[in-house]
């Protein structure tokens, strides 16, 4: 292509990246106004300014994301937008959101009549907000990345920040755990760039949607192609905490600040999500069964059942969510693996709805923590439901829909999800069929697992007395940041009876 038909296909590509270059520019704005309010204005009410304007920069660039007229290829063929990509995009956006706004009406963890603060919010710097709004940009960046170096350089920006807000508190765990966090992202991220390469090698393009890339991979070894795309998917693997790939998550959720862990388990996990999916979707046609889809079912079953078997050993409920989020990456998977336009539809819709599930998870163990002196130990929640019955009944609400029954919204998820395998696994007999029949069976079984430590939070709530050394404390009132939490879970409820909200905006995109 001539030089002057790209430069005019670049500045026509312009307009579609707006909201990406619009979360750049507020990164560099959010660094220079932290400087001048702070100096201006005080500390405290200088973060009141960033939050209010983080939220309305991530929710501006969702809406603008929605409502740009422009769909199809960008910078020629380096990015693509299509009606996933924005639903992707307004996931991140509304997480983003979400977090901000309860990390700001949670500051410091200080409520009235409270003798103690938060020990999971104080150490908290501005800066965070900076760096959480880099995070986003790249997470944009990757839901419209089609191109494998942009598909690299995006999840090197969304990790860097990721490792970067996982040390951010001046504390020795953080340290250890955005140091463990760095090492084996940088792991992964090698495999990741040696499996690319392999692809450019094999097929001599980086775009997954030239038709010489599928051509080219079609005339080779299954065996190879295989290879090549498994090592190609380790950095996402590594984003969704899939087993191998998953070692770094408890120590780094664990690490993290609350807020920072939320974002973590949700956003990235719905981005790489996609990009697995124009992955798999890439690789060349043939009469047999994707080559993909046998070690992707493997994967997805090592990683419902270690995140739930690990899982039941935690005393400690941040804990217990990070190895839940081991366990429903392994759920979010089995949308792909069934490797057909409803499954994929039935993964974004799981992605949308855990959005709002595990946020309220997060949250709700945050507050009652909060009434109980920032304690996160399992035991140390006995006894609060009487106390605090309107929290420990959403978060009851919360965990029955990370199992997956109704009448919550994570039911309907996981019955979309297993149906759409099903179809798949009964389609044909093979080999193919058998490891699919598995992950089925398994993955249902798991189901009933995962109820011995997601109720257990409820059961110490509602029918285990107070512990002898436990202090008591003044019953709190219930505040904006209490409302937020007790909001989402109601909205998992809201959704079961009303499905159809979340599905006709996945198909009106």
């Amino acid at each position: 292509m001539p030089l002057t038909d790209q430069l005019r296909a670049i500045l026509a590509s312009l307009g579609g990246f707006g909201p990406v270059a619009g979360l750049l520019a507020v990164f560099c704005g959010l660094l220079i106004a932290e400087l001048l309010l702070v100096r201006g204005l005080g500390a405290k009410r200088a973060r009141g300014w960033l939050a209010a304007l983080t939220i309305t920069a991530v929710l501006g660039a969702g809406a603008w994301a929605v409502l740009l007229p422009v769909r199809g290829f960008l910078f020629m063929h380096l990015l693509f937008i299509d009606n996933q990509a924005v639903f992707m995009q307004v996931v991140v956006a509304l997480g983003a959101a979400l977090v901000v706004m309860y990390e700001s009406v949670n500051r410091g963890g200080k409520q009235p009549n409270s003798p103690t603060a938060n020990p999971l919010h104080d150490q908290l710097p501005p800066e965070w907000l900076a760096l959480l709004v880099a995070v986003v940009a790249g997470l944009f960046l990757l839901a419209e990345a089609v191109n494998l170096l942009a598909i690299y350089l995006a999840l090197e920006l969304v990790s860097i920040g990721s490792y970067l807000l996982t040390a951010l508190p001046r504390t020795r765990r953080s340290s250890e755990g955005g140091i463990k966090y760095l090492l084996f992202g940088a792991i992964s991220s090698a495999i990741m760039l040696y499996g690319m390469s392999l692809l450019y090698g094999l097929t001599g393009t980086l775009d997954l949607t030239a038709d010489a890339f599928g051509q080219a991979l079609a005339r080779q070894d299954a065996v190879v192609v295989t290879v090549a795309g498994l090592l190609t998917l380790a950095g996402l693997f590594f984003k969704l905490s899939l087993v191998p790939f998953h070692v770094w998550t408890p120590d780094a959720y664990d690490a993290a600040p609350l807020p920072v862990a939320a974002f973590f388990s949700v956003a990235p996990k719905a981005v790489a999500l996609l990009v697995i999916m124009r992955v798999v979707t890439a690789l060349p046609e043939t009469t047999g069964p994707n080559p993909l889809q046998v070690p992707l079912a493997v994967l997805a079953l090592g990683s419902i059942l270690l995140g739930n078997l690990a899982a039941l050993w935690q005393t400690d409920a941040k804990r217990i969510l990070a190895y839940s989020t081991i366990a429903h990456a392994g759920f979010l998977l089995v949308g792909v693996v069934s490797m057909t336009g409803s499954g994929f539809e039935a993964a974004l819709f799981y992605a949308g709805t855990y959005l709002i599930i595990n946020l309220s998870a997060f949250f709700l163990i945050d507050r009652l923590a909060l009434r109980n002196g920032g304690s996160l130990t399992m035991a140390d929640f006995a006894g609060l439901g009487p106390q605090y019955p309107v929290l420990s009944v959403a978060l009851t609400v919360a965990m029955v829909a990370l199992v997956g029954l109704p009448p919550t919204v994570g039911f309907t998820a996981k019955l979309l999800i297993f149906s759409s395998l099903y179809e798949t696994a009964t389609a044909d007999a093979g080999t193919t069929s058998g490891w699919l029949l598995a992950l089925f069976g398994i993955g249902l079984l798991n189901a009933v697992i995962s109820l011995a430590y997601y109720l257990k939070i409820p059961f110490l709530l509602f029918f285990r007395p107070r512990p002898n050394n436990a202090t008591s404390a003044p019953a709190l009132p219930m505040r904006f940041a209490d409302w937020l939490a007790v909001g989402l879970a109601v909205l998992t409820v809201l959704l079961f009876l009303r499905p159809n909200w979340l599905l006709n905006i996945l198909a009106g995109f």
